[in-house]
């Protein structure tokens, strides 16, 4: 059996070789002539399936490593016979670390969030933990999410009363069309309605935000603030918009290691269903993640100090605008498709815990296991 793989899917050569030969490859490299021979593909976000890709190879696999799926014509698929499969919530967590990052860097201790609202749009696997972990941490909270049918939260509310609250964090799916269809949701008329003061933060993706309104609204209200990781037109994010936020990233907020080991193993088990291999172990070691230490007391002062210890937005906007500064289009697109291939190891807040760092039943302590750190 041939597998094409995106080689960044962590421990793929080593986990996927049970199944048969693996070639890896760049996402953005994978085209027909690349797949035409292969049995199963498996790709993350940046990878566009489509029948243009499939039609005349021997492809009847394809799995995303990631929890959207709006790279893949699933539709398409099902009319060539081909099974797919993804990884919901498996990088969920990964994301809500990037926002409380986000959030430690804007609204600092000791006063951070007190007397603040934040805006939720959307509240499937990323939006309802950052639910959870925001009341956790005492902070109000506004969600819209009108596909919801149950599990609604008493929080829930118009898309008008989260564009009111301090910030606004984004948390859906691109989809184009029908009555909630959300390319664009957040335009110039969605944007004018935004505190003067506001943070906005998409971590969904990029045509979300209309760019070039935001753009424009950030040129005419200096003190309105956003934290970017997704962009229209990736993989050349428009410099000066990039020059605006607050902060930039590379589309990297779902890239903490467990977030795509967890990715690598919801597919790996999809695909030895799929194959019926039973005699492949069920939970291969190359996609276990180690534990990653202790929190030190030092860095244990405030939820927000811990949270910029374990991951700090500021190095990953610092690399993403030095790329930037290359005049040759073509060097951009690639300078940003490393910085997510060569990405520094990243880990859960989850993967740390609190140990001595601070006393159970101290506020400090309750804070950080609501951020999300372990006992």
């Amino acid at each position: 059996m041939n597998l094409l793989i995106d080689e960044n899917i962590p421990g793929a050569r080593e986990a996927f070789a049970r199944f048969g030969s693996v070639r890896l490859m760049a996402g953005r490299a994978i085209d027909a002539a690349a797949v035409r021979d292969a049995d199963a593909l498996l790709v993350r976000s940046i990878t566009r399936v489509d029948r243009a890709l499939l039609a005349g190879s021997r492809v009847r696999f394809v799995a995303t490593a990631t929890a959207g799926t709006d790279h893949v014509r699933i539709d398409e698929l099902d009319a060539l016979g081909i099974r797919f499969a993804h990884a919901p919530g498996s990088n969920a967590d990964s994301v809500v670390d990037y926002v409380l990052g986000v959030l430690a860097l804007a609204y600092p201790a000791p006063r951070g969030l007190a007397g603040r609202t934040v805006g939720i749009v959307g509240c499937g696997q990323v939006g309802a933990r950052l639910l959870v972990r925001l009341r956790a941490l005492g902070v109000a909270c506004r969600v819209y999410d009108p596909l919801l049918t149950r599990d609604i939260p008493p929080e829930s509310c118009a898309l008008q009363e989260t564009l009111a609250c301090d910030v606004l964090s984004l948390h859906v799916p691109l989809t184009r069309e029908g009555a909630h269809a959300t390319r664009h949701m957040i335009g110039a008329r969605e944007l004018a309605r935004l505190r003067d003061d506001a943070l906005l933060i998409n971590a969904a993706r990029g045509p979300v935000v209309d760019n070039a309104a935001l753009l424009e609204a950030m040129r005419r209200r200096g003190a309105l603030r956003a934290a970017l990781d997704v962009w229209e037109h990736e993989p050349q994010p428009d410099r000066a918009l990039l020059a605006r936020v607050l902060i930039g990233t590379p589309h990297i907020a779902g890239y903490a290691h467990d977030g795509k080991l967890r990715g690598a193993r919801q597919v790996y088990a999809a695909l030895r269903a799929f194959l019926g291999a039973g005699a492949s172990p069920a939970d291969p070691p190359e996609l276990r993640p180690a534990p990653a230490g202790v929190l030190r007391a030092g860095d244990c002062g405030s939820w927000q100090q811990a949270v910029l210890a374990c991951y700090d937005p500021r190095g990953d906007d610092a690399r993403l605008r030095a790329a930037m500064l290359d005049e040759d289009e073509g060097a951009r697109a690639a300078a940003f498709d490393r910085l997510r291939r060569d990405y520094p190891l990243r880990r859960e807040f989850s993967a740390w815990r609190i140990g001595t760092a601070a006393a159970p039943g101290t506020p400090v302590h309750a804070a950080l296991l609501a951020a999300g750190f372990a006992p």
